[in-house]
């Protein structure tokens, strides 16, 4: 019998991150679980907020990850097969393919050890009705291959953003196996194992093309460095990612200040602060934060956004707010 094994899938700040931390919190206390993380930037920031929870993390940096489905996606879901976790969670990134995500797990190179449950794809119901994102084919997508759709945010939602979300559910074809709306993306872990609908993925995957090079190694700060930064492009998207070695601290006031000013559509970290080690979350102008217990922690920074910005002005800034700590 193979590993219960998840996709969890939605586009950027649909709160995917936040919903797999609720569901490690709450996990049986004598299951391991295994959670393969794809981001379209190229520093990790979710597998650092997830490290505390206690699974297993393996990472897939640099845009989609069916770009590197080929080699780095197979190797990373082997190495965690080879633990005999409890179960597999996979995030594939907000900006990802889904539909080869998808392929790739049901493959003959995997069906005999991964049991593929239910596909839960979250969902902010305040962007069905943004164009941007309704025309974009991979939310879409994302969408199309969920069994399951959890409306996430709802807190933060109008009442026409609900009739949204429940009159799109309604008009689904195949009709969705469930569809919730929460807050936080807190979502009964039972759903995990609903079995997925008796449906294939399709073979008809459109062709995409990135400018980021998935295929090289994850970067890292050089001895003599307090900070390094790498940059990826691809469906009309740019990120920007930074590295700050565990003696920079930033002035917590001063770096919220900044967080919150910028205007990217994507703004994540996890960053050693003069008031401790904390993660941001910056998505629709909401900044959020929560206190972290790592210690000599290199800070990451991922910024994301569907225009260039000006990353060397961005950087300037948070050296300026930013110290040395003795060693």
């Amino acid at each position: 019998m193979g590993i219960p094994t998840n996709i969890i899938t939605g586009f950027l700040g649909t709160g995917k991150t936040t919903a797999i931390l609720n569901l490690l919190k709450t996990k049986p206390a004598d299951e391991n679980w295994a959670v393969l993380v794809n981001e379209f930037g190229e520093i990790g920031i979710d597998g650092a907020m997830m490290t505390e929870q206690g699974a297993l993390i393996k990472e897939v940096p640099g845009g989609c990850m069916c770009c590197a489905a080929g080699v780095p996606m197979s190797v990373a879901v082997t190495a965690l097969l080879r633990t005999n976790p409890d179960r597999l969670i996979v995030e594939p990134t907000g900006l990802g393919h889904a539909h080869k995500v998808l392929a790739t797990l049901t493959s003959s190179q995997f069906v005999d050890y991964i049991d593929l449950k239910a596909t839960i794809g979250l969902v902010d119901p305040r962007n069905l009705s943004i164009e941007k994102y309704t025309s974009n084919q991979n939310f879409n997508d994302q969408l199309a291959i969920s069994d399951i759709i959890i409306g996430n945010k709802v807190d933060q939602c109008h009442v026409s953003d609900i009739d949204a979300f429940n009159d799109w559910v309604t008009n689904q074809t195949p009709p969705k196996i469930f569809s919730q709306l929460v807050q936080q993306g807190n979502f009964p872990s039972e759903l995990l194992g609903i079995p997925r609908r008796d449906s294939s993925p399709s073979s008809e995957v459109a062709a995409h093309h990135h400018e980021h090079a998935e295929q090289e190694p994850q970067f890292a700060l050089e001895p003599n460095q307090t900070h390094v930064r790498k940059e990826n492009s691809g469906q009309g998207y740019f990120s920007c990612g930074w590295i700050f070695g565990a003696e920079v601290v930033f002035q917590f006031d001063e770096l919220f200040s900044v967080l919150s000013d910028i205007t990217a559509e994507r703004v994540k970290g996890v960053l050693n602060t003069t008031n401790g080690c904390f993660a941001f979350n910056v998505s629709h102008g909401v900044v959020s934060v929560n206190e972290m217990s790592l210690q000599g922690f290199e800070s990451r920074l991922e910024v994301i956004d569907n225009q260039l910005l000006p990353w060397d002005q961005l950087e300037n800034v948070l050296v300026n707010i930013s110290t040395l700590s003795e060693k």
